[in-house]
């Protein structure tokens, strides 16, 4: 069992952001552009916030961030945030999102995981069906060109994942920030320039 209260939990807590998952995006923002300003981002599996807090101040005040969870979310100021307590694979949330933005989304992003049973293969099979959701999603909202980036489970199913990604998409690749715990098998799928996808 990990230790909880690590220094990221502790510095998340000192800062004001809602989880230390708020750092993994941070770290992987500094490196790559995986956001600009005034950009339309989609953080799906958004609860409890951590990442919508760092996407706020990188998209400005002309971006907009529509943050997606089943789960329930303390909303988040501005008025260029707005919050969708829904499933991500109801078929009436990409037309709301795109109502709201106004035009596609830059950048589709997801740090959900799914519920774990402990069993490894499972656990990768969960989290492998999750992403390809959140890239349902993003093929109904996201621009050509555009950005994906998703949390996944090492294994054989995140590979199978990859190779989807690299059919839709310019340029894939494997990232795994330093406020990743060390014990974790978390890893991030960075895909750059969509190439299209379904209709909404």
């Amino acid at each position: 069992m990990y230790k909880r209260k690590d220094s990221y939990y502790l510095q998340a807590k000192k800062e004001g952001y809602r989880s230390r998952a708020a750092y993994k995006l941070t770290e992987i923002a500094r490196k790559e552009p995986v956001v600009r300003p005034g950009d339309f981002v989609v953080d799906a599996g958004a609860a409890p916030g951590g990442w919508s807090q760092v996407l706020l101040p990188l998209v400005g005040k002309k971006g907009k961030v529509a943050a997606v969870d089943i789960l329930p979310m303390e909303p988040l100021p501005g008025e260029n945030c707005r919050f969708f307590q829904e499933d991500l694979s109801l078929p009436s949330l990409p037309g709301r999102i795109l109502e709201f933005f106004g035009r596609k989304a830059d950048a589709v992003v997801s740090d959900a995981a799914p519920n774990t049973s402990g069993i490894a293969f499972t656990d990768q099979a969960r989290s492998a069906d999750l992403v390809r959701v959140v890239l349902s999603l993003a093929r109904n909202t996201l621009k050509e060109g555009g950005t994906f980036l998703a949390k996944i489970f090492e294994g054989q199913e995140a590979d199978a994942v990859f190779r989807e990604l690299k059919a839709e998409f310019d340029a894939v690749r494997r990232i795994r920030p330093a406020a990743t715990r060390k014990e974790s098998f978390e890893l991030y799928l960075l895909a750059k320039g969509f190439r299209g996808g379904e209709k909404p």
